[in-house]
């Protein structure tokens, strides 16, 4: 199984006009002002995903045995590195393995597999299965600075604002289960389950920074 050619994955793609993982449509081109349709950027900076090998490992055997291997024998839990795709797995006893540090769903999953053949080789009779992206986290600026007290007023109860404590708005999509913190420089960190709700989510985050920009003097 090949990586996915686009794993450096800063999407310089039309983010409201194409699919973020293959480059065909998925949601409509909409425009974010009267005057133009808006091009952003996407930095996918993590993507989390977990799957199940469907058999009893041995975590002793593993940290002997096995590459690149942290053995968390308090925690009960082996940390086992992979070089390419550059991804962190925490494995179970179980079976159960949680992988970070990919930048795609293709080379998470990618990842994932090459970790389940490398468990394979150790003598597991390992199956790969019920494989989910559960977290992606993602950074994306906005061509413009934020008025940061305005937005807050304008959209609550989604967005709260304690200056004191952050220095960021934390505003909650609940449909999408995503989280997005905002700056006041534009620069916009979002978390969701997947890349289309992390794509989707600045979408809809557009026009409410859009109508608290700075205005450029």
């Amino acid at each position: 199984m090949r990586a996915n050619p686009d794993t450096s994955q800063k999407l310089k793609e039309r983010l409201f006009g194409c699919d973020l993982r293959g480059g065909k449509p998925s949601f409509p081109a909409t425009p974010m002002d009267a005057d133009s349709d808006v091009a952003l950027d996407i930095l996918i900076t993590n993507v989390v995903c977990v799957f199940r090998t469907r058999c009893h490992l041995n975590l002793r055997k593993i940290a002997l045995e096995g590459a690149n291997v942290i053995y968390k024998r308090d925690v009960g839990k082996v940390l086992m590195k992979l070089r390419k795709p550059r991804i962190t797995a925490t494995i179970w006893s179980s079976g159960k393995i949680i992988c970070t540090g990919a930048t795609s769903e293709e080379e998470a999953k990618f990842g994932a597999r090459r970790l389940a053949r490398s468990l394979q080789k150790l003598g597991f009779q390992v199956i790969f299965t019920d494989f989910k992206v559960v977290n992606v986290l993602a950074v994306c600026n906005m061509p413009f600075e934020i008025r940061l007290p305005e937005f807050t007023k304008n959209n609550r109860p989604h967005a709260s604002y304690e200056p004191e404590l952050h220095p960021a708005v934390c505003y909650r999509i609940k449909s999408l289960r995503a989280t997005l913190q905002i700056f006041s420089t534009g620069s916009i960190t979002v978390t969701g389950p997947n890349v289309k709700a992390v794509a989707t989510a600045v979408e809809q985050i557009y026009p409410f920074v859009f109508e608290s920009r700075k205005e450029i003097l």
